[in-house]
């Protein structure tokens, strides 16, 4: 068994104009001083890290990595959401997903897919170069708006989508293999990949990938009624990632999964602060050293009540709370009475 690495925070919530969130070795002093041990960097930000030159120049990823050093964090990850994201757009979203792009790509939805694919090639370089094994991303969705189909979908749809969904992910995974980096993918709402049976048929059309693999991140199972406990169970040797954020799910006579159009604050499901809601850490802990899993446990940030530096506090102190030094011997030995193969013999009557 492995002892789960940590606290770790990813830093894409506390981004801002301000110090100490408008520079890296600013956040990450303010990070370390909070008691994190390491950093999940988003990539969309070059104030914080620029994707492509970390991919092209070992020189400025040690510069990068020296950077958090200085402080005394390591980076446990990139993250690439919001180019994965724009791997695959259904034409319903593309005014919106615009957003997520650069202006040279926006409405021009071919080449703002060519710009995202570029973006993941970067990212499983530039992990290389940052002496990383891991990388977390979104899917996109091409079927989401059919996710509870009216009018019925047409035959073949679903398996049409993720044949194309495959199709576009497949060569990303290659260049992840060929630098050594595990693909992770946070299955959430609004991604094609948003629970097991989609990721299950998902890994099918990519032939079993061993780069497919997941981050793991019971908030988003709380909210869609899926027992993320078991998922554990189902998925441990595909979980390479672990994002620590809580959420509750207070269905009411007038609203349920679905939130009735409601902001974060009035829905029946929301995210919350670690602590705040209704996950069962202290099993998802103890399920994960179970299963050895061996990365880190890093703090996600959301919440429509708490500050968010009140959040990045607290949960620091509760992820180390969490953390399970594991045992490097049987808490029974002391009533070992010892033995060789002919006393084990000797026992169940074989001399």
């Amino acid at each position: 068994m492995n002892t789960i690495k940590g606290p770790a925070i990813f830093l894409a919530q506390f981004i801002g104009n301000e110090a100490p969130f408008n520079d890296l070795s600013s956040i990450c002093k303010w990070a370390a001083g909070l008691g994190y041990k390491g950093v999940q960097l988003p990539t969309n930000d070059a104030r914080f890290i620029d994707l492509q030159k970390a991919a092209e120049s070992k020189t400025y990823a040690d510069e990068i990595k020296g950077i958090v050093n200085a402080a005394g964090l390591e980076i446990t990850e990139l993250s690439t959401h919001l180019q994965g994201q724009l791997v695959a757009v259904n034409p319903a979203y593309d005014s919106l997903f615009d957003a997520f792009a650069p202006d040279a790509v926006k409405n021009n939805p071919a080449e703002r897919q060519k710009w995202a694919v570029q973006q993941l090639k970067y990212a499983a370089k530039a992990s290389q170069n940052l002496g990383l094994n891991a990388h977390v991303t979104f899917s996109g969705a091409l079927i989401w708006q059919t996710v509870y189909p009216w009018p019925q979908r047409p035959a073949g749809l679903v398996d049409t989508a993720f044949t194309e969904l495959a199709k576009r992910w497949e060569p990303i995974l290659n260049v992840f293999d060929e630098n050594g980096i595990d693909l992770c993918y946070e299955i959430h709402p609004g991604e094609d990949l948003h629970d097991g049976i989609t990721y299950e048929m998902f890994l099918e059309k990519v032939n079993n990938h061993k780069r497919a693999n997941l981050l793991y991140d019971p908030s988003h199972f709380v909210l869609q009624a899926l027992d993320y406990l078991e998922y554990i169970d189902i998925y441990h040797e595909r979980i390479k990632m672990f994002h620590v954020k809580d959420a509750e799910f207070n269905p009411t006579g007038r609203q349920g999964v679905y939130g009735g159009y409601q902001d974060w604050i009035n829905r029946a499901g929301r995210f919350r602060s670690l602590g705040d809601g209704q996950v069962d850490f202290k099993s998802i802990f103890s399920k994960l050293t179970q299963y050895d899993y061996t990365g880190w446990a890093v703090l996600e940030w959301e919440c429509a009540l708490k500050h968010p530096e009140d959040g990045a506090r607290e949960g620091a102190q509760f992820i180390k709370d969490h953390i399970i030094r594991v045992t490097d011997r049987t808490f029974d030995d002391f009533a070992a009475s010892g033995s060789d193969e002919a006393f084990n013999r000797k026992l169940i009557g074989l001399d």
